[in-house]
Formats: C-alpha cells, sequence, structure tokens
C-alpha cells in the first residue's frame, strides 16, 4: 500500500482498528521507507511493507484481521535480534522506520480505558545514518553524501557535502558537473541525498526537501549546528557547499528525529587538492576494491598493514585521493621513513596500536545517544594509550614535522581518563538494565545502596534456611522472576502444608508440580532489595549521564586525538610495508618525469610470491623527450601489468608511501586516466566498444600536460580498419594535443611507423621468444618494436586445438603473402579451401633433451654416471637451442 492511498483507505474503511488507525498514521509518516512497528517483543511490517520485506529476508508472509474487506499482510521479526535483519534490508536498498512505544501498558491505562499504546518513529535507518557495529565495516568508510546545485551555463557548480556520521568525519568541496562523478567514486557513497527535482546527474539518489538546500537557510542551520556567529571560522565555503551542507545537517536531524549525530567541524577539500581520477580509472586500477567487490586482489588490500580499523580506513581514503601538494606528501613520507628505518621505534609503536579500541566510533555511538558503558570503557582505554604514546613518542630526538603537529592532539586527556578510570568497572558491559558498570568507591551513596540491596539478599537466603527450618521442607526454595517477584516455591506434594491456616504463608500461583507462596517476611525483605537495587540503578544511570557529557565536552579534542593515532597507524603500518617489500622512497622533481627503476606491482608480485616465483622488474623512464611509450609484444607478455604498475607507483608516492621500485623520482601528476581492460554497460546500452570510446573520449577531453595516462588496445573492439585508424590518430591526439606522459599499448604494429613523426614518442616492446614452436613470455621491456604479435603462439597456450592452430596458420600464411602482393589484407583467401578440406596437423615434434632425461634411471647411476649424463645432456641442449 502506497503512503498516498493510505489515508483515503483509513477513511473508506470505517470498521478500522485503533491499532490500525495507529499504524496507517505513521506510515503516512513513514513515507517510503518499511515501516518497524513496535507490537511487544516484534516489530511488524504489514501491507506492501510485509510483503517487501518477507521477499528480502525469506521470512513467513502471513496475515492478521482485514483492511478493505482484504486480509492484511503481516510479516515480523524479533527485536532483540532486529540489527541481522536491518542490516539484509539495508543492502538490499531498503530504507526502515522504526516506530517504537513510548509509553508502557500501565501509562496507556492510566491516560483512560484500554487506551491503545502510544507509539512514535525514533528513527529512521538508511545507508548512510548508521552506527551500530553489526551494521558496518570496520575496516570502511560509511559515507552520506549530499548534493547542491548552484550557478549557471558555464558557471554552474555543484556542492558536495560528505559525512560518515560513525566517526563524525565531515568534509565539503565544490566541482563542475564533468567532475562529479570522480569524487563520487572517490567518496563511495553509501547513501546520497539530493534536492526534491533537482537535475544533478546521479542515479539511485534519494530525494529530499528541496527547502532546506537553499543556501540561505542552510547557512542559519550550520550557524546553529556548529554554534557560531559566521561561517568565516569554518572555512571559506562556496553557495553551492553551503546549501549541500546544510541539505546533509537537515537529513540527519530528519533521520534521527531531533538526536543529531557528532560533526567535526568540515574539512574544506580545496579545488585540485587531490589527483583527479575518474570511475573508470578507479575500477581499472582497482584500487581500495577489485572488480568483483573484493578487497583482497586490490592496492589497499596488498598495501594494508594497519592494525586499527581507523588506520585502515584512513589508508583507504589518503589511496583514493593522492595529494597534488608536494610539501603535504613530503610530510607524510618524512613520518614514514622515520618509522621505515627505526625499527625498534616502529615495533613498539605497533605493539601499542594492537590494543586500541576504535575512538571515533565508540564517541559516533555516544554522541547519537546509542552509546553503552563499553564505549566509555573504551574511551578510558585508548585515550589512556594515546597520553602513554604522547609520553613515548615526545622522546624522540630530531621527530618528523609531521609527528611533530600530530603530538598535541593526545595531550589534555588526562582527566577525563582518570574519571573514566575511577568511574567504570574494568570492563564495562553493553547493556545498562542491570547496572554493575559504575565501579564500588567511585560513589559512597551508591555503594550503601549496593550494600544494602547485598544485606537484603544474604538476609533473604538466611529467611529461605529458617522457613525450611521451620517447615520441614528441604526442598523449598525463595525464587525471583519478573511477574512475582520474590516468592516461596515447594514442590506440589508439600503445598497443601503451606496452605494450612496459620501457616504464615500466602498462596501465589500453583504451576504443574510447584506451588508458590509469600509471606509478610518475605515481602518486607523483598521490597528493601527492590527498593535499594531501584535506587542503585537510578545512581547508575545518573553517573552514566554525567560521564557522557563528560566526554561530549571534548569531542572535538576526542576527534582529534582518534585522527592522529589512525595518522600514526597508517604512517607505521607504510614503513612496515616498505620494509617487507624492500620499497624505496619516491623523490619528487620539476617537470614532467616519471623515472622508475625496477619497478614492480605490488598485487601481482605478491600473488607471484605466493606461488614460490619472482616477479621481473622493469624500469619506466618518462621525461619532455621522451613521454610517450608506444608498447608492443603478445598478449599475456605483461603489457597490461607494466602500464598499471606505473599508475599505482604514481598512486602510492603522492598518498605519501614508499614504492616498490629500487629508486623512483616523479613530478607531481594532477590527473590519472587508465583504459585497460574491456568492459560493457548494457544497462545504459553500451557495447564494450562504446564504453572503451566513452573513457577514451573523456580522457582526450581531460588530460593536461601534468597528467599521466595508460591506454592498453585502443580500437579493438571494431573492424581492423577502422581500429587501426582510431588509434593512430589517438596516439597523435596525445602527443600533439595533451602532451601528457603516457604508456600506450597495442597489437597495431603499423603504429611504430609513428616514432618517425613524433618526437617524443619511443618504441618499446614486451620479450617473447618461441622455441621448438613453444613460446616463452620473459616479461621483461625492452627498447624497440615487437617482431611480431605470437598471437598463435598464444593461442597454443591457451590450449586451442591443434586443427584450428594449423587451419589459423594457413590463413595467416595466405593473408600475408597476399598483403605483401597487392597490398590488400584479404586478398588471398578467394581460393582458401574449406575447414574440412584442411590438411592434418603435423606430427608431433621431437625434444631429444627431454627424451634424453626421460631414459635416465637415476636410481641405478653411480656417481661417475650421473657427471656423464650431465655432460651429455648439456652436449644435447647445445645442439637444439635455437641459434
Amino acid at each position: 500500500m502506497t503512503s498516498s492511498s493510505k489515508a483515503s483507505a483509513r477513511a473508506a474503511d470505517a470498521a478500522v482498528t485503533p491499532m490500525m488507525a495507529q499504524y496507517l498514521t505513521l506510515k503516512e509518516e513513514a513515507g517510503d521507507s518499511l515501516l518497524f512497528y513496535r507490537m511487544g517483543d516484534f516489530f511488524e511490517l504489514f501491507f506492501d511493507d510485509a510483503k517487501a520485506a518477507a521477499a528480502t529476508l525469506d521470512i513467513a508472509l502471513t496475515s492478521r484481521g482485514e483492511h478493505g474487506g482484504q486480509p492484511i499482510p503481516m510479516c515480523g521479526v524479533p527485536v532483540h535480534s532486529s540489527e541481522v535483519y536491518l542490516a539484509r534490508l539495508i543492502r538490499a536498498g531498503h530504507r526502515v522506520a522504526i516506530a517504537e512505544q513510548i509509553e508502557t501498558p500501565a501509562q496507556a491505562k492510566a491516560r483512560g480505558g484500554k487506551a491503545l499504546v502510544a507509539r512514535a518513529i525514533v528513527r529512521h535507518v538508511t545507508a548512510g545514518t548508521l552506527t551500530e557495529d553489526s551494521l558496518l565495516d570496520a575496516r570502511s568508510d560509511n559515507m552520506l553524501v549530499a548534493l547542491a546545485r548552484a550557478g549557471a551555463g558555464d558557471a554552474v557548480e555543484i556542492g558536495i557535502a560528505a559525512v560518515d556520521i560513525s566517526t563524525g568525519r565531515f568534509e565539503t568541496l565544490s566541482a563542475a558537473p564533468s567532475h562529479l562523478s570522480a569524487e563520487l567514486a572517490r567518496l563511495r557513497a553509501s547513501e546520497i541525498i539530493i534536492p526534491h527535482g533537482a537535475d544533478l546527474p546521479v542515479e539511485d539518489a534519494h530525494m529530499f526537501d528541496r527547502n532546506v538546500f537553499d543556501s540561505v537557510r542552510a547557512e542559519a542551520l550550520l550557524k546553529q549546528h556548529f554554534g557560531v556567529a559566521t561561517l568565516d571560522g569554518l572555512g571559506g565555503f562556496s553557495r553551492a557547499e553551503v546549501a549541500a551542507m546544510g541539505g546533509l545537517i537537515a537529513y540527519l536531524d530528519h533521520a534521527g528525529k531531533g538526536k543529531m549525530p557528532f560533526l567535526a567541524r568540515p574539512l574544506r577539500r580545496a579545488a585540485g587538492s587531490h589527483v583527479a581520477i575518474d570511475a573508470a580509472t578507479r575500477e581499472s586500477l582497482e584500487i581500495v576494491e577489485t572488480m568483483s567487490g573484493q578487497r583482497t586482489g586490490s592496492l589497499l588490500g596488498s598495501v594494508d598493514r594497519t592494525l586499527t580499523a581507523a588506520g585502515a580506513r584512513l589508508l583507504a581514503a589518503d589511496l583514493s585521493a593522492p595529494l597534488l601538494d608536494e610539501g603535504a606528501i613530503e610530510r607524510r613520507l618524512g613520518l614514514v621513513h622515520h618509522l621505515h628505518d627505526q625499527s625498534g621505534l616502529r615495533e613498539a609503536l605497533r605493539a601499542a596500536l594492537r590494543a586500541l579500541p576504535d575512538l571515533g566510533r565508540a564517541l559516533g555511538r555516544i554522541a547519537m545517544g546509542r552509546g553503552s558503558p563499553r564505549d566509555l570503557g573504551q574511551l578510558r582505554d585508548g585515550l589512556n594509550e594515546a597520553r602513554m604514546l604522547r609520553e613515548r613518542l615526545g622522546a624522540i630526538s630530531a621527530p618528523p614535522a609531521l609527528l611533530v603537529d600530530l603530538l598535541p592532539a593526545l595531550d589534555g586527556h588526562g582527566a577525563l581518563v582518570d574519571t573514566l578510570a575511577r568511574a567504570l568497572v574494568p570492563s564495562p558491559p553493553t547493556e545498562t538494565a542491570s547496572g554493575g558498570y559504575i565501579a564500588d568507591g567511585y560513589d559512597a551513596a551508591l555503594d550503601e545502596l549496593r550494600r544494602l540491596s547485598g544485606d537484603g539478599r544474604r538476609a533473604i537466603a538466611a529467611l529461605e534456611a529458617r522457613y525450611r527450618e521451620e517447615t520441614g521442607i528441604a526442598s523449598l526454595k525463595i525464587r525471583h522472576n519478573a511477574v512475582l517477584g520474590y516468592h516461596v516455591e515447594v514442590s506440589a506434594r508439600h503445598g497443601d502444608a503451606l496452605m494450612r491456616e496459620g501457616s504464615g504463608f500466602t498462596h501465589r500461583q500453583t504451576l504443574a508440580g510447584v506451588v508458590r507462596f509469600n509471606s509478610v517476611d518475605l515481602h518486607e525483605q523483598a521490597t528493601r532489595v527492590a527498593q535499594a537495587g531501584a535506587h542503585a540503578l537510578a545512581a547508575e544511570a545518573a553517573h552514566l549521564e554525567e560521564l557522557i557529557d563528560a566526554v561530549l565536552a571534548r569531542r572535538e579534542a576526542i576527534s582529534a586525538a582518534a585522527y592522529t593515532l589512525a595518522r600514526l597507524d597508517v604512517a607505521a603500518a607504510l614503513a612496515e610495508r616498505a620494509a617487507e617489500g624492500g620499497w624505496c622512497r619516491p623523490h619528487f622533481v620539476p617537470g614532467r618525469c616519471l623515472d622508475i627503476t625496477a619497478g614492480r606491482h605490488p598485487v601481482v608480485e605478491d600473488a607471484v610470491a605466493r606461488q614460490g616465483a619472482a616477479f621481473v622488474a622493469n624500469d619506466c623512464t618518462l621525461a619532455d623527450e621522451d613521454r610517450l611509450w608506444l608498447i608492443t609484444g603478445p598478449n599475456m607478455g605483461g603489457k597490461s601489468t607494466f602500464l598499471r604498475q606505473n599508475a599505482l607507483i604514481v598512486i602510492l608516492a603522492q598518498a605519501g608511501s614508499f614504492v616498490p621500485a629500487s629508486a623512483a623520482r616523479l613530478s607531481l601528476v594532477d590527473r590519472l586516466f587508465s583504459r585497460v581492460g574491456a568492459s560493457d554497460n548494457l544497462a545504459r546500452g553500451r557495447s564494450t566498444f562504446m564504453v572503451e570510446m566513452v573513457e577514451t573520449a573523456a580522457i582526450l577531453a581531460q588530460a593536461t600536460p601534468q597528467s599521466f595516462v595508460i591506454l592498453d588496445e585502443v580500437g579493438r573492439g571494431t573492424s581492423t580498419y577502422d581500429g587501426l585508424a582510431l588509434a593512430w590518430a589517438v596516439v597523435e591526439a596525445v602527443h600533439e594535443m595533451n602532451q601528457c606522459r603516457c604508456l600506450f599499448a597495442t597489437h597495431y604494429h603499423e603504429l611504430t611507423r609513428l616514432a618517425e613523426k613524433l618526437d617524443a614518442l619511443s618504441l618499446h616492446h614486451v620479450r617473447a621468444r618461441e622455441w621448438k614452436g613453444d613460446l616463452v613470455l620473459l616479461h621483461e621491456l625492452a627498447e624497440g618494436p615487437a617482431d611480431r604479435s605470437y598471437g598463435l603462439a598464444v593461442a597454443r597456450l591457451a590450449g586451442v586445438p591443434p586443427t584450428v592452430l594449423a587451419r589459423a596458420k594457413d590463413v595467416l600464411a595466405r593473408l600475408e603473402a597476399g598483403k605483401a602482393k597487392t597490398g590488400g589484407i584479404a586478398a588471398g583467401l578467394d581460393d582458401l579451401p574449406l575447414f574440412a578440406a584442411a590438411a592434418p596437423p603435423p606430427e608431433p615434434r621431437r625434444d631429444p633433451l627431454r627424451e634424453a632425461v626421460s631414459a635416465i634411471d637415476v636410481d641405478a647411476m653411480s656417481p661417475r654416471e650421473a657427471l656423464d649424463i650431465l655432460y651429455r645432456l648439456r652436449q644435447i641442449a647445445a645442439e637444439t637451442m635455437p641459434g
């Protein structure tokens, strides 16, 4: 049932029950969200919500009553395990509104008669507003993004505001419409909200009240939220950025029903502060996840040695947005270098980091009103460790500049840590209903209440012993439950004895096998216990609120400490990775240089090492006079790996990491483009070739002389002549128009003739050789063009049947002969016989060396015979080795 039809349906049904009337009212408020309607120990869903939830969760769809003469579809999930079901619904793209009971049945009854328990929506749960650990990936940010458009014509800008409410990370920037997709790909938003009716080029965005995106109203919201009289102190935001931030804050207020999360002061990313990497390039290079969406196998998965969840999130953000500020890059590199060289310091730091809790997310839960004593305990332990780290790192002689700037954020938490240490038990619980999280000795009055409660329980135990002795019933017990409270329980065969007049016991309940009673003495003792316990729980709850207020008063400082610890974790992790792999510190130079000595692909090198082999390193030297490399050679020879590894080295270097090479000198790259690999987008009506051309067009339109571009097999998706013509034109355009550093891999050998015309183009190839009909891929890069494509040899490696290979060899010979004679590529095919009439494949060739080795009886040889056979094998190898 849609929200627009609910009011009319309710009016049309005069027999609607009070409960269903309440549900329909709440459903109108919930809008397009599924409504979790609290009924006792279950969240129930009705109508279309029930159908959608039952299908997504694979749970039973039932019915309850009728509406409009039809059964009402219904399904439900237990409250105690609702987070599991919420996670599945959110992952499936649903939004959920939580309607809780906001009064007890007793309070409802006090309002008169059989009044329905009041309910209200207390929270909207969406992909971008999650804070629960069970619903989040600890090692990934969970970004909620708001967009707003301002300006007209060529002056149009799009404001982007992004927040991870689980930690308070808040950033904003403005972008031209053409750059929007690249920024959204960097942020990997879980949820995007835009003004209702906005003309913005995004898919799957949620429309929200456009009035709150008005920049004037948004500015007032921002001032109120951050408690400032002017936004100048927060940053010089554009009108579009202010509108986006205002819309974001209004949306969070709506989702939390007035309970706002902690938001750090927004960090404004200036235009050109980080390398521009579009969505296609991110996917091609598999920076933070593979094309299948996995962390393992990505650059991040290969590099990540962080020990904290916050460090892992920060490393992913760093790799997603490599810097363009050389000073900032060098500061990061300086800290990594220091920790790389000081292995003892690095090990001590990592040992301390290993025990750290996730301070940012603990603070986020507390700020949202979903915090627990356990979260306070995590802040206590984490800030205490931060205090000790401050003392240890502050004693370093000649510390790196970044470390000097970071350490003050770890100061000033001593008073809060001491308070939390005195107030909380060593391992505070998550739940508060049973108390027990405030430590003994923190509050004398609370200690006295606990003593009274304990004395009462001991008195009840003594009363149980007395009753056994007086009644002679050895099995008599005093028990407690939520309905009866404390009561005496005996077996059914002893029940009559306690029911006699004058026994001192009052009958309460008879069940199968047991009878329950009360007594005056027990009632008095139980009242004392209950009162002391209730007062103790109230006292603990009051202390919890005080501790939470103390934490929130320092939320900005705690957030800064959490960031500092994450930054230290990232630096130590990158130093650890560099030490593991023998990576080097990159050096930045002016101009358009990319000079990599013995560079390696970090992910492929890991995979090769797991197989017990060594990765073949290669050099790459691009400069003004040699900035475009045309690379030929066989498929599987390593062209794509070489292209990608140099792009990944650029990302690592500008993110502030050491790189997998023996030496690296490079100039800053402003934009990074990759057109490697084949894919289609059939949902948008794009074939593989169309996708290739769209991506190529974007590169030609946006690459600057400071950009780095890798292109692989441009033009392969169409006819030979069309593809060759396009590839030829693209090479010329990159050389003459874009003038950027570029690695261009191709199977069109005709393109090598461009080296005669284009001054900054040089020819290179991946080495391979055929021996005895087998293709040997050397994975080495050499100067000059490849002598041929080795296509048939690769096909043989792939297992193409010998008959097909023989046929292809015959066709190839005819094509080459015809082309040499007439210049036409199809010449010589007119008299080609049918495939069925083709000659059978040749007999398998002999391999004398293999035959000689197979004939050796190792167990029967003497040492002298073994030496003789070695000389013989060497002679056979020399005779059969190709010239």
